[in-house]
C-alpha cells in the first residue's frame, strides 16, 4: 500500500512468518504490518491436529486470514485454514508487484530530485491510488496518473515504466455464423460489406470456412477489446433482414 495502515481488515489476507510455536497455536509476524498475530491451533487445518508441529514450522512463510481484530488492544488472530490455495496464490503475487512497482516509483521520486517530499507526495497519489499497483496500471493502462502533480516526477515515472513494463495484452475472440436469411440468394456482397464493417471496428476477421469466420480483438484493457466486438454485433445487427448471425465466444 502506499499508505502503510497500522491494523489490517478482518477477512484481509496476510503475509505471515511463524515466530513461535505453542502447545494450542502460535505467534506469526505479519509481514506487512510488523506486528505479530496469534493463530489458534484450530485454524491452522480443518480436522484434528496431535502434533501441531507437522502442520506448521518456525520460520515458515505463508499466507493467512484475519479472522479477529481488536483495535484496542492491537491484537489480531489469523487462520490459515480459512486461506485458499488460489487465494494464497493470489496474495503472494500481488505482493511481489507491489514492492517491485513501489521501487520503481522511489527510483522515479529520486530520478526527479524529490527525496525529501516523497511522503507528501505519497499522501497526493493515495487520495486516488491505494496500491502502487494500481498506479503503475493506470500508467500502463491510460497513461494517466491522477494526483501525480509534479511534472518532473510524472515525466520520470513515465519513462521507468515504459521501460521496465510491457503493456498486458487482452485477446477476445468470438465464433461467427453469417449467412444469408434467403439461401436461394446467396447475397454474397451483402455478406462482403457485412464482414467489411466488422473490420471497420478494429476487429481481425478470419475465415473458417462457409458460414464462420472468428472475430479477433486485441486492447491493454480487456473492456475496450470486448466492447469492439459489441460493436460489431451492432453493425451486423442492421443487415438482420437479409443475413443471419450468430456470436458465440472463444472463452471456455
Amino acid at each position: 500500500m502506499i499508505l502503510k495502515k497500522n491494523l489490517p481488515n478482518n477477512g484481509e489476507l496476510v503475509l505471515i512468518k511463524v515466530s513461535k510455536i505453542m502447545q494450542h497455536g502460535a505467534y506469526c509476524e505479519l509481514v506487512e504490518y510488523h506486528m505479530d498475530a496469534y493463530l489458534p491451533i484450530s485454524e491452522i487445518s480443518t480436522g484434528w491436529i496431535k502434533n501441531i508441529h507437522e502442520f506448521i514450522k518456525e520460520g515458515q512463510n505463508t499466507v493467512a486470514k484475519v479472522i479477529s481484530v481488536d483495535p484496542a488492544k492491537r491484537a489480531v488472530d489469523i487462520s490459515l485454514k480459512k486461506a485458499t490455495s488460489k487465494e494464497k496464490s493470489n496474495k503472494t503475487t500481488e505482493y511481489s508487484l507491489e514492492k517491485r512497482y513501489e521501487k520503481l516509483f522511489e527510483q522515479a521520486v529520486a530520478s526527479s530530485g524529490l527525496n525529501s517530499e516523497k511522503e507528501k507526495l505519497k499522501i497526493e497519489i493515495a487520495s486516488h491510488f491505494q496500491t502502487y499497483n494500481e498506479l503503475i496500471n493506470s500508467i500502463v493502462e491510460t497513461g494517466e496518473m491522477p494526483g501525480v502533480k509534479d511534472p518532473k516526477l510524472r515525466s520520470a515515472l513515465q519513462d521507468i515504466v515504459a521501460k521496465n513494463i510491457k503493456p498486458k495484452r487482452y485477446v477476445v475472440s468470438y465464433t461467427l455464423e453469417l449467412k444469408s436469411s434467403d439461401p436461394k440468394s446467396g447475397n454474397i456482397n451483402t455478406i462482403k460489406e457485412a464482414l467489411g464493417s466488422v473490420e471497420s471496428s478494429g476487429v481481425d476477421v478470419l475465415y473458417l470456412g462457409a458460414p464462420r469466420y472468428k472475430l479477433t480483438s486485441e486492447d491493454s484493457s480487456y473492456p475496450k477489446a470486448e466492447s469492439r466486438i459489441k460493436e460489431s454485433q451492432k453493425k451486423l445487427e442492421k443487415y438482420s433482414k437479409i443475413l443471419s448471425f450468430a456470436l458465440k465466444s472463444e472463452r471456455p
